[in-house]
């Protein structure tokens, strides 16, 4: 077994141990994949102001997100065909979270279902919903996540149309596979991976095949969600959906500040900063970057957190001295379930805390409740000066 030591080395071992297609779709961006690369380059412009000769006894990186309490600010974050880079994969997870002590988020777009994870773990976890055009679809997902005891509904709204990805589009990405030459090749290789998905019976969109009208087979779940996401998503849509909710939601996808402000006047409990991961519009800035002007915009009216971009404890600690309150990682929990299964992802998390420990204390601090911007040095202009009409 290899010695891991940071998230990179369970990227390699996901590489070797996944099929191409799935360690692709997540190890990529849309179009030319810029904002995919600034969203970890731009954390590396940020220095970090060393402190000695300060006391470091009785650290925590203890902390709350949405009034739950987290053993360090980070949330697993949604990723689709997550149960296809290990089998069961978002009952992994969620089961990694749970016992780690920080919340787990399920997508739409999972493989395991929101009564699979159920079924499969104590904690209350967190949904994701994407916005489809078929209401009842929708009603039903939500009373769905409510029965599941849900503790809280994730509104991503930068999806309304889907980015082009070349890499999936070349791969011929689908949930399972399909057995072309090129696929059956790849699989050659990847026994162990071929091995688990044969013991599971999880192997399409079970949050959408036999739920949403005439999608019973996998022909017509790819027809179903070709068409299905809702371009006329609105602010006034966002609205009725926290209504039918009737709990805490959290709204993903935010990288203005305008539209900040309007999320919290339909009554975000929170709002994640966030590009897809530079999934979805190339050419936007990183979430990093993003992160300040929000931060400004929303002035404490409800918490922040950023997701896109994170790969280590030193992102996690830069994100929250910048004004975050939590966090959310996505691919860097997805290496470690490619990687080790649910081991990996409690290993990615180990990594994760550890760094924001250590950081933590050689920056002077004991409690990351306490981060502030003191302990960062940030270049002049990082923001950017946009010109504007």
């Amino acid at each position: 077994m290899p010695i891991i030591t940071n998230i990179n080395d369970l990227k390699r071992l996901h590489k070797r141990r996944a099929p191409k297609m799935f360690f692709d779709y997540a190890e990529s961006g849309s179009w030319t994949e810029q904002t995919f690369r600034e969203n970890t380059t731009d954390f590396d412009q940020i220095r970090l102001r060393q402190r000695v000769a300060v006391d470091m006894t009785d650290r925590t990186t203890a902390s709350t997100m949405l009034g739950e309490e987290v053993a360090m600010p980070v949330a697993l974050a949604p990723v689709g065909l997550t149960g296809m880079q290990s089998a069961d994969g978002e009952i992994k997870a969620a089961r990694a979270a749970e016992a780690f002590g920080v919340p787990f988020t399920l997508s739409t777009m999972s493989i395991c279902s929101i009564e699979d994870v159920r079924e499969n773990t104590k904690a209350p976890f967190w949904f994701q919903l994407y916005v489809m055009r078929d209401e009842e679809f929708v009603d039903n997902i939500i009373a769905r996540a409510k029965n599941a005891g849900v503790s809280a509904l994730v509104i991503t709204v930068d999806l309304q149309i889907l980015g082009q990805r070349h890499k999936d589009l070349k791969n011929g990405l689908t949930a399972p596979p399909k057995l072309t030459p090129a696929t059956l090749l790849d699989l050659s290789t990847k026994w162990a991976w071929g091995l688990e998905m044969l013991g599971t019976h999880r192997k399409t969109f079970r949050n959408i095949v036999g739920h949403a009208k005439s999608v019973e087979n996998m022909s017509s779940l790819h027809s179903w969600t070709a068409e299905q996401f809702d371009p006329a998503l609105n602010w006034d849509t966002i609205a009725k959906l926290r209504n039918k909710w009737g709990g805490k939601i959290i709204i993903k996808g935010i990288l203005d500040a305008e539209d900040a402000k309007a999320a919290v006047n339909v009554g975000a409990d929170a709002i994640v900063v966030s590009n897809h991961g530079g999934r979805q519009l190339d050419g936007a800035i990183s979430s990093i970057r993003a992160l300040p002007s929000i931060v400004r915009a929303v002035e404490g009216q409800t918490e922040i957190w950023l997701d896109s971009g994170i790969r280590s404890g030193q992102d996690v600690l830069k994100a929250l001295a910048m004004g975050a309150k939590g966090t959310m990682i996505g691919r860097a929990y997805i290496y470690g379930l490619g990687a080790m299964g649910q081991k990996g992802v409690t290993t990615a998390l180990d990594v994760i805390r550890k760094e924001l420990d250590t950081t933590m204390a050689l920056c002077g601090r004991r409690d990351v409740n306490t981060l502030d911007r003191d302990i960062l040095l940030v270049p002049e202009g990082f923001e950017g000066k946009w010109e504007r009409q």
